[in-house]
């Protein structure tokens, strides 16, 4: 009996060591200090000179300024002077260095309409750069100073990080140089549109501390690998709050090839603008579950036009690679080399579909199209509850009845409707017969266009 129950006690004290050191030292975490003081001699703190305009606070005309104030504001021709001396605008970012000889990486924004850019190294000097080249699509620019045996990082592969994978910024956060913030990554592919509702970075999240001054410092694995471009965060006070975005290093690398040989960056265009699948959206369009990128217009001259693209298509994959999201499509498409033929696979009007397709370029430069409006033919309300004009090649909405279909599907004046369902509405008698003969109960979508964006909804008539 006592045998027994000394292994028994044995057997406790076992399973006490094999489960308890583990969990001590897990609760230490990973250990970076190696990894910053091997690596943080490559991050680099950017400040810039912009020289601003000077202002004219008094840009009244000279007769509307009484005489006695007059010599005040100018001569005696009502000449004005310049009422504010030339003022110097300093920002603050970061950078890497990725090779011996001074090329720099950081944020475009960073940089962007910069009259001088220093660079101050780990070893305190300061060194005045030249922009190499800067693409505002991805944020990226590429800066050169003049130095040389100089600590560089060493580059990553971002398509191998995972979820949950500890990550590791260096930076200058309000200023504070070589700070060292840690966390996880928490997402990938995050779909960040930029002002110009463009999309071609598909960025990491993460929730390690980035503030701003992180801007453009990089973003490391527990290997010592640049994984990613601190870049943005999302906050509503300013500071960090939890979540942070960089632009993965795959990206970047092609990014940083094309500006370092040419100065600009050159990428594959199709010429559609697309929104997401909705579960409302996939039921329209018969499909089994929301995915893919829904063709919501097709530009004029564009590649898509010449390889057969319709509005309504919805993108499913793109030279063999699945599209998920409609985020997906920009970055497949934008990373192709101009000239490559691709196949793309879509569904149309409820069938697959396939089509061969040459990768254009992407205009450095677009002007947007926008419809003339022709002598207005109006409709009386019908079962969408909306009055509708003819306009251009399609109806204008007019009147939205409060508590219609129309209304809850979010329709208001200003806006062109152009197709429902799979039928053109170019005109309002068009437009009338096509909503009389809509089935009841039964999800179907409608293009519409607002302030120059096409898009698609879901509605859905009970009687």
């Amino acid at each position: 009996m006592k045998t027994i129950i000394s292994n028994i006690r044995f057997i406790q004290s076992s399973l006490f060591i094999l489960f308890f050191i583990p969990a001590v030292s897990m609760a230490h975490g990973p250990q970076f200090s190696e990894l910053v003081e091997r690596y943080s001699p490559a991050v680099v703190n950017i400040s810039t000179i912009t020289k601003q305009k000077p202002s004219r606070p008094y840009a009244q005309k000279s007769e509307q300024i009484p005489d006695i104030l007059r010599h005040f504001f100018g001569d005696s021709n009502g000449q004005r002077y310049e009422q504010a001396p030339r003022r110097e605008k300093n920002s603050l970012g970061s950078g890497f260095i990725i090779s011996e000889d001074g090329f720099i990486v950081t944020n475009n924004h960073v940089v962007k309409d910069a009259d001088k850019i220093i660079v101050r190294l780990s070893d305190r000097r300061e060194l005045e750069a030249t922009l190499i080249g800067a693409d505002t699509r991805s944020d990226l620019a590429v800066l050169k100073i003049e130095a040389n045996h100089l600590p560089t990082v060493k580059l990553g592969d971002s398509d191998r990080l995972r979820v949950g994978e500890w990550v590791l910024a260096i930076g200058s956060p309000f200023g504070f140089d070589y700070s060292a913030s840690a966390g996880i990554v928490s997402a990938k592919r995050r779909s960040l549109p930029n002002e110009s509702h463009e999309n071609y970075v598909p960025f990491i999240q993460t929730d390690v501390a980035i503030n701003p001054g992180n801007s453009g410092g990089p973003l490391f694995n527990l290997e010592g690998e640049v994984i990613g471009i601190n870049s943005m965060i999302y906050s509503r006070s300013g500071g960090f709050m939890g979540l942070s975005f960089a632009i993965p290093v795959n990206v970047a690398k092609e990014v940083v090839k094309q500006l370092r040989n040419k100065g600009f960056v050159e990428r594959g265009w199709l010429g559609v603008i697309i929104q997401e699948v909705n579960r409302d959206l996939a039921e329209s369009f018969g499909l089994d579950k929301p995915q893919g990128a829904l063709v919501a217009q097709v530009l004029p001259g564009s590649p898509a036009q010449a390889a057969g693209l319709e509005t309504g298509d919805i993108i499913t994959r793109f030279d063999n690679k699945e599209v998920v999201l409609s985020s997906d499509l920009p970055y497949l498409v934008g990373s192709m080399p101009v000239g490559k033929r691709v196949k793309i696979s879509l569904v149309r009007r409820g069938k697959k579909k396939t089509i061969h397709f040459k990768i254009g370029a992407l205009p450095r430069h677009g002007d947007e199209q926008v419809a003339a409006r022709s002598q207005p033919t109006e409709a009386l309300p019908n079962r969408l509850s909306i009055t509708v004009v003819n306009t251009a090649g399609a109806v204008e909405v007019a009147k939205v009845e409060r508590g219609g279909v129309g209304a809850s599907m979010g329709l208001q004046p200003g806006m062109v409707i152009t197709m429902i369902g799979n039928q053109g509405t170019d005109s309002v008698d068009k437009f009338d017969q096509i909503v009389q003969n809509l089935p009841n109960n039964r999800l179907i979508p409608i293009r519409i266009i607002q302030n120059g964006m096409a898009s698609f909804l879901a509605f859905k008539l009970s009687q």
